[in-house]
Order: structure tokens, then C-alpha cells, then sequence
């Protein structure tokens, strides 16, 4: 099935290992992990011929690439070769499915699509998950693994990626939850792979920070000790922590105290002591932009913590705004600014980028860590004669400024076609982006990241030769940095060897991630859609419940035809009091036989806002005794999705008929014929009242054609047919 392609030695030999078993293929950039994928997607074809393929990736422009790739090399009728993205309704993708081989999607949507039903996977044969190294903690790669390791008759993972971590308990971490079996590792030592990859020197400028610049970093330093010192006096923080200048540590600390707070801990001193680790966490990174970035990305970042004085009322940046040596830094940077003086990286990046273009055909990708240093560094180089610069960063809206993924795959086609020749990136242009012949990659700044250092640097050398250049400002972190990257890549190497002993010896332990299974109870849980992404759902699918999204007037989970629950974290129930929202909704719950609220979280319900605590116990007082509407509580997401599977067990086997979404009996009209309405395919609470209003009357919409009812804001094509397939079609009690 495989056309204009042959594959090499180490791609065959890895291949051999990953049809057997589950396997996690590390590779360096540029070596052909997708086309290993795709030798594998031939070879379960050609077992399971009716299968379909899966391949995930994190962005757009990632999965069209995937896309073009088995265009040109694999035997396939294109039309079966899909893409599944947000920008595609549901509806659509659900008909994509049937009707596709291979998909090609992000994992959030095709996590969705597994929420909703509107996917089986029992005849996938195959699943890649690309850049794996994503597969921890809540990211979706995780529960769409194990979906599909319960789901598939014939499943076979393959997760591909260039860096895994640098640490045995991440590594460990990824292979468990993508249930990996087999390690397939390769290094650019290995003598398979060696003489495919291309020589890549890096090589290191050091720039020298203007002695200007030293009154500045001393008044940030300054106000940082004074911070911490004070800190320190409350007794919340030990004295050795002054020595620590690692955002990491003060975050972990910010974590700690914020973690008493809500546990009840509203001490003064704890109070004083998070607002003032607040601001020395601001002030490290007021250091990092004028070490690492320079005077005028220091200088905003200062204004703006001074315009929000004006009108926050968060202490920590009203005091930070007041502090002498804050005050210190900004009337220094406003100087530095005035006379035109800007960091030493600036000066060296324009000659080294003039060089490089010099030269014919040279094409460059330049990251950078920070927004406002990518516009600053995009508008130099654009003064340049030679240089065409455009910037690539991600969607988010930062100042009005994002790029969709329809612009950035836009960008990047425009770069393969040599339409400008420097790409100015943020870390969106880090992973997996073939874009053939960029013969230089520039850091204007080392990150302390070993998978995000390997990753930048994979960006050349992909097919020829390629140069690296690290820009580093002596005597600050960026020293720091370039050597934690270092060690951590060294590290990583030597840990996936542990691992792959530990594998072949079969001593790895898979974590039971499985809390109890009513897969045969045939339990059915009617859920709001604005929940599909709350971890209980999730929960709630790994235990075996037939979940269905629909947008529910009242409450979140519709467990039985009497059940209705409101779920609340504490956060949100306390918010939701402040914001009256709370007996409007449990009013409405009052629609149910048997309402319920849950309040899911270990929090202290007391301690999450500048409320009082009679105020609560008054709001509690009155949804047990005036409303009549019992309150539970529980821990975390397990245990909420355990006792909704019991509650539900319990009411669904009392009754004998089907349990269905229409549960409550309406009391007026009005309720009478939304009800009616509610209940066709795809309306709903929110749709039935346009088409009441568009129409006039049940009896009109029951009359319409799909041209009619395709009038209706938000009723497509698919909509209006399934509609008039429900009230068109002849009853069949079978």
C-alpha cells in the first residue's frame, strides 16, 4: 500500500517491534517518525482490511501535514483520508466516520467525539498519538488511550516523539497511560540511524549587558529581598528561601500557602505572606525581561502592573506599584528608553541575520520566548534590506494579536514557498513542523527545557546540513538555563535505557486506573453539554456509562426520570452565591421529583471569598428547609462519579419502562409546547422556543418542510431532515 517511498533500516527495524505490541518510538526530528506510522497503518490494513486508522496531533497544522504524507506515499482513494478538527460541526464529523479509513484529528474534539457517542471505537486497528510526550495529567491523549484500549477488538498503539522528558517518573508516566508495552529508541549515535542525519552545529554567542542596565537589575533585586525577607518574618516561609531565585520554587510556594487558604486558613499572616510572595514572583520575571529580553519589554510589562494599580483591588500589585524600588526600576527603564538603549541581543541577532541572508537561499526560524520581544525583534529585522520577517505565534488574542490555524498553516506554506525568509516564532513553531530546508535555527534566548530545546533544534537539519545559534547574556539566568537544558537532555537518554531494561525484564507495572465497571448494567447518565469537559465525565464513561450530551434547561446530570442533580465545585458554589445565580437554579431543580445538589471538592467552603460565613450557612439553611433540596458532597471527580453510577443503578433498575431525557411535567402552555418541541432531534430547551416563535404553534412546525425549518437560526440541513424523519416516519414498536 505504499507508493514512492523506501524505507530505511532503523524505520524497518522499528517497524518489526511496533506490530506486535504497544510502542513508544523516540527518533530525532526529521527521521520519519509519521512515515514509520504509516508503514504500520499498511501492515493493519492488510490484517484487518474493514479497520480504520487514527492519527493524533496536537495542532491544525500538524495534522495537515500528517495528511499530505499519506497522500503521497500510501494507496488510498484520498476520500478516505480525513481530517477532524474544532472547525468541523459534530454532525459532519459523525458522517465523516462512517464514511472515512484513515482520521486524522486533534485530540480534543476526537475526545469529544467519544464523550457524545458520535464515534465507536471497536473497528479502530490502529492509533498513533504523535508528540507523546503531551500524554500526562488531564491532556487528552489520556483518556482517549484508554477508551480505545477498552473499545478496540484489535487495538495497537503507537506513540511518536522526539523527547519524551527528562525524568523516569514522566517517561514512566507517558508509557503507562498510553499503555505502552515496547520501547523503540534511537539516538543520532546509533549506527542504523547515523549516517541519515545531517550534521547540526550549534554554536553559542555570548553578549555582555550594558553597565546602563545595572541600576535596574539592583532595584529589582532589592525589592525582591525585600519580599521575601519579609515573607520570611511571618513565619510561612524558612529563612533558606531567600537563597532561591527559581520561578519554579516560588511557584511551588505560592501553591503551599494557597492551598491553606483553602483549607480554611485565613491567618493574617498567611494573608500577607501569599500577597507578598505574589509580588517577588512579578519581580522574577521583571528580572528575566531585562536579563533575557530588554529595556522597552521590561519597560511595558512595568507600565501595565502600574495602570493596574489604578483600578484592581489585588493588594499584591497595588503595593508592588507603591514599593520605592519598584518605582526605582521604572523611572530607570523610562530613561534607558528615551536615550534608545536596548539589549545587546538586538544588535547581535541583526548582524547575524544579515549574514545568514546574504548568502542565497538561506532561510531562518528564529524563536523567542516572549510576545512582545517577537513583534520588537520582527520590526528590526524588517528594516533590514534582504530580510522579509513575519511572525508565527499561536491563537491566543494577546493584545488583539493571535494567529487561527488556518493563518498559521497559511504562514507556513507561504515560508515553504520562499515567500520570506525568516519565520519569527513563538514555541507554537516548536513541534513537528516539516518545513524542508531552513538551514539555521536561532535561540534569541537557551530554555531550561529539554523537550522544547530538542524540539527547536529538530527545526533544522532535517535535509542537509544545519546550524543552531543560541544567543546567551552573560552572568544571568539565561546561563542558568542553557546548562539545566543540557543536563536534562544527557539525563534523558540515559533514563529510557532504565526504562527499556525495565521493559524487556517485564517489570513495568501498568497503574490500575479503573475504580469499578458497570459496562453491563446498561446505565444511561443524561448530561448538560457544557459539562463534556468536567473530569466526572470522563469518570463516569470509564465506569461504563452511556452518557448523552443535551443542552438541559434545569440542572448538569439527569441520573433517572425523578433524579435531576446540580453539580457545583466549591469555587463555583460560592461564586454562585455572590452572583445570585444559585436558588434561581435550585428553584428551577424543584421541576424534579427528586432534586439534588452536589458540591464536589476538599476545599473550605468558607474560605474562597470575602464572604461571610452566616451568609452561607443561610444560603444552605434555605436550599435544605425552604426549597426541600438535599445537599452532597464529595471529595473529587472518583467519588462523584461513583455515586452518581450507584444512585443511578439504584433508580434505573426500579423502573421497567426506558428512562428518557423528558422527565418533569410542564405546568403551563407555554411549558406544555416548548416540552413537545424540546424533544425532537437536535432542539432542545434553547432551540424550541425560536421555532415556536418562527412558526406559531406545534402544530405549524409539525406541518413544515425542511426548507422552512432551515429558516431558523441554527437548524442546518442535517437538522431539518432528522426532524422531518421523526415526525414523517411510520411507528415500528420493533
Amino acid at each position: 500500500m505504499i507508493k514512492n517511498f523506501t524505507p530505511r533500516l532503523y524505520q524497518e527495524t522499528i517497524l518489526v517491534g511496533c506490530t506486535d505490541k504497544n510502542s513508544l518510538i523516540v527518533l530525532p526530528t526529521g527521521l520519519g517518525k509519521t512515515n514509520i506510522f504509516m508503514m504500520l497503518a499498511a501492515h493493519r490494513f492488510n490484517k484487518f482490511p474493514d479497520s480504520k486508522i487514527v492519527l493524533l496531533g496536537p495542532t491544525r497544522p500538524l495534522i495537515s501535514q500528517y495528511k499530505k504524507t499519506f497522500e503521497k506515499h500510501f494507496e488510498i482513494n484520498n476520500d478516505d483520508l480525513v481530517i477532524f478538527t474544532g472547525h468541523i460541526s459534530p454532525e459532519k464529523r459523525e458522517i465523516l466516520w462512517k464514511k472515512s479509513k484513515i482520521i486524522f484529528s486533534t485530540p480534543q474534539g476526537f475526545e469529544n467525539d467519544i464523550i457524545s457517542g458520535r464515534i465507536n471505537l471497536k473497528d479502530v486497528s490502529l492509533i498513533g498519538f504523535d508528540e507523546a510526550h503531551r500524554a500526562v495529567g488531564n491532556y487528552a491523549y489520556v483518556f482517549i488511550a484508554k477508551q480505545y484500549m477498552k473499545k478496540s477488538r484489535n487495538g495497537r498503539i503507537v506513540a511518536m516523539t522526539a523527547s519524551p522528558g527528562s525524568d523516569l517518573e514522566k517517561i514512566t508516566d507517558v508509557c503507562t497511560n498510553l499503555h505502552i508495552e515496547n520501547l523503540e529508541v534511537r539516538t543520532e549515535e546509533d549506527s542504523d540511524v547515523k549516517p541519515y542525519v545531517n550534521e547540526t552545529k550549534v554554536k553559542w554567542i555570548y553578549v555582555e549587558l550594558p553597565k546602563l542596565f545595572d541600576d535596574i537589575i539592583r532595584a529589582l533585586k532589592k525589592c525582591y529581598d525585600s519580599k521575601i525577607d519579609e515573607s520570611i518574618k511571618y513565619g510561612f516561609v524558612s529563612p533558606e528561601f531567600k537563597n532561591s531565585k527559581s520561578k519554579r520554587d516560588i511557584l511551588g510556594l505560592q501553591g503551599k500557602l494557597q492551598y491553606e487558604i483553602s483549607q480554611g486558613n485565613k491567618q493574617l499572616e498567611v494573608l500577607k505572606t501569599i500577597s507578598l510572595v505574589a509580588e517577588a514572583l512579578k519581580i522574577q520575571h521583571a528580572l528575566e525581561l531585562i536579563e533575557t529580553q530588554g529595556v522597552s519589554v521590561l519597560n511595558e510589562y512595568l507600565e501595565n502592573i502600574l495602570v493596574q494599580a489604578q483600578t484592581t483591588k489585588t493588594k499584591a500589585v497595588i503595593n508592588l506599584s507603591r514599593d520605592i524600588n519598584f518605582r526605582t526600576a521604572l523611572v530607570k527603564s523610562r530613561n534607558l528608553i528615551e536615550i534608545n538603549v536596548e539589549h545587546p541581543k538586538i544588535t547581535e541577532l541583526k548582524k547575524i541575520v544579515e549574514d545568514i541572508i546574504s548568502k542565497k537561499d538561506e532561510k531562518i526560524i528564529l524563536f523567542c520566548q516572549y510576545r512582545n520581544s517577537i513583534e520588537k525583534i520582527n520590526k528590526e529585522l524588517d528594516k533590514i534590506n534582504g530580510i522579509k520577517p513575519k511572525v508565527f505565534v499561536g491563537q491566543a488574542k494577546k493584545k488583539g494579536k493571535g494567529l487561527s490555524q488556518k493563518e498559521q498553516i497559511k504562514i507556513i506554506d507561504e515560508f515553504r514557498e520562499n515567500k520570506f525568509n525568516v519565520l519569527v516564532a513563538s514555541s507554537v513553531g516548536e513541534e513537528g513542523l516539516d518545513i524542508p530546508f531552513v538551514n539555521h535555527v536561532i535561540f534569541y534566548e537557551p530554555i531550561p527545557s529539554a523537550i522544547r530545546t530538542i524540539q527547536r533544534r529538530g527545526r533544522t537539519g532535517r535535509h542537509d546540513n544545519g546550524n543552531v545559534i543560541v544567543l546567551v547574556a552573560k552572568g544571568t539566568r539565561d546561563e542558568a538555563y542553557r546548562w539545566s537544558s543540557h543536563h536534562k537532555q544527557n539525563r534523558m537518554y540515559s533514563v529510557l535505557e532504565k526504562l527499556k531494561s525495565k521493559f524487556n525484564k517485564n517489570t513495568i507495572k501498568k497503574k490500575d486506573h479503573s475504580l469499578l465497571d458497570y459496562s453491563d448494567e446498561d446505565i444511561k447518565i443524561y448530561v448538560d453539554h457544557r459539562e463534556k469537559g468536567k473530569e466526572v465525565v470522563k469518570k463516569l464513561i470509564d465506569l461504563g456509562a452511556k452518557i448523552k450530551l443535551e443542552q438541559l434547561e434545569v440542572g448538569d446530570y439527569i441520573l433517572s426520570s425523578r433524579i435531576g442533580i446540580e453539580f457545583k465545585n466549591v469555587k463555583d458554589f460560592v461564586d454562585s452565591i455572590i452572583d445570585k445565580r444559585l436558588l434561581l437554579q435550585v428553584r428551577d431543580l424543584k421541576k424534579y421529583e427528586k432534586p439534588l445538589l452536589l458540591i464536589e471538592g476538599e476545599e473550605d467552603i468558607y474560605s474562597q471569598r470575602n464572604i461571610h460565613p452566616n451568609a452561607i450557612n443561610g444560603i444552605l439553611s434555605s436550599i435544605v428547609i425552604d426549597y426541600g433540596v438535599p445537599i452532597l458532597r464529595t471529595k473529587n471527580s472518583n467519588e462523584t462519579a461513583l455515586l452518581f453510577m450507584t444512585i443511578a443503578k439504584r433508580e434505573q433498575k426500579k423502573k421497567e419502562e426506558d428512562f428518557t431525557l423528558h422527565h418533569h411535567k410542564p405546568s403551563t402552555l407555554k411549558e406544555q409546547q416548548e416540552y413537545i418541541i424540546s424533544s425532537l432531534p437536535g432542539v432542545g430547551g434553547i432551540l424550541s422556543k425560536p421555532l415556536l416563535k418562527k412558526f406559531g404553534s406545534v402544530k405549524n412546525i409539525v406541518n413544515s418542510s425542511v426548507e422552512e425549518l432551515k429558516k431558523v437560526e441554527l437548524i442546518g440541513d442535517i437538522k431539518a431532515k432528522n426532524i422531518k424523519k421523526v415526525i414523517d416516519s411510520e411507528y415500528n414498536k420493533k
